[in-house]
């Protein structure tokens, strides 16, 4: 991993549409931006600030999320999710993360990530080792 810099920015930028609305994921009539998409695109902004730091062979993860919903997003208008860097401690960086519509934050807070060893994370997600069906075991 290189070292991260606090300040260090990303950002998103996404023209939503009727799939990213509420009513799209069981919300019928909420035909807004869902609360899950914003959240994802604060997500990418911030693995996009980060991404630049990762060395072969590592990834970012998420490790938190605490936002506040504050306003509707509409499809069919982009909405720019950005993140910005606010601390780092070893592998784990914290972020200050917001997406606006047309001049509007439509959410806000702060976001967890951690840079992993993309091998030894997912040998944490393998399931055991069956044990031997050999006849007489």
């Amino acid at each position: 991993m290189k070292p991260i810099a606090p300040g260090t920015a990303g950002r998103y930028e996404i023209t939503p549409d009727a799939a990213h609305t509420a009513a799209a994921i069981g919300n019928h009539g909420v035909e807004v931006v869902g609360t899950p998409f914003l959240i994802g695109w604060l997500e990418v902004a911030s693995h996009n600030a980060i991404l630049p730091s990762c060395e072969p062979g590592e990834a970012t993860v998420g490790t938190r999320v605490e936002v506040d919903h504050l306003g509707p997003a509409f499809p069919g208008r982009p909405v720019v999710a950005e993140a910005r860097v606010v601390a780092v401690d070893g592998r784990k960086v914290q972020f200050e993360v917001s997406a606006s519509q047309d001049g509007r934050v439509v959410m806000s807070g702060r976001h967890g990530r951690a840079i992993v060893h993309l091998d030894r994370f997912l040998k944490k997600l393998a399931p055991p080792s069956s044990p031997s069906s050999a006849p007489g075991v």
